[in-house]
């Protein structure tokens, strides 16, 4: 009985845990390095027939060259809408249009700009490795319960609680990861 639950206690803290880092890294990603990826207009929406849709829904996304992305849409008639909203989004991006195809230049980020996202990455960053420890304590929480119930040795609490923390570090190794390779990315001219 109370290896299944112990066992469960193990299993939910990894999901948590990779749940966060799932997370990290689409916060991480939403943050503009100067190189372009077609990933980045994937939170822009433009208004299609009345509905909020994500560019890419709209239109063929590609990388012209490693500063530019070309923006087909799919219907001549988006073109006007779609790059008022690349524009008017929250990326300070200055699109412009040859025909059906919308160029997006990908402006070069300045040094205090770059400062400035490293700011933003290292507080997400800090956000997910708090998450980890939290769910590392509730985790551990939960243990100290078992064994007030008497549903779990105190030598089944200190082995899980030990590999609870192996969880946690594995966890905060690989957000620090992720944190130095966004960083570089940033740095990178």
């Amino acid at each position: 009985m109370a290896e299944t639950s112990i066992a469960e206690i193990k299993q939910s803290a990894e999901q948590k845990m990779g749940k966060t880092l799932d997370a990290l890294k689409n916060d991480l990603a939403k943050v503009r390095t100067g190189r372009a990826h077609t990933g980045i207009l994937d939170h822009v929406m433009v208004d299609y027939y009345g509905n909020p849709t994500p560019v890419p829904q709209v239109a063929n996304v590609s990388l012209v060259d490693s500063r530019t992305l070309g923006v087909q849409p799919y219907e001549k008639n988006m073109v006007g809408k779609i790059e008022k909203a690349i524009r008017d989004g929250d990326l300070g991006l200055n699109p412009a249009t040859h025909g059906d195809i919308i160029r997006v230049p990908m402006p070069s980020l300045t040094e205090e700009r770059r400062r400035d996202l490293i700011k933003v990455v290292r507080n997400e960053a800090e956000g997910a490795r708090v998450a980890v420890r939290n769910i590392r304590r509730d985790a551990n929480g939960t243990l100290k319960d078992m064994v007030k119930a008497k549903t779990a040795t105190e030598d089944e609490e200190r082995r899980t609680q030990d590999e609870v923390q192996k969880l946690t570090d594995k966890f905060i190794g690989e957000i620090d990861k992720m944190l130095a390779d966004k960083e570089k990315d940033l740095l990178a001219v």
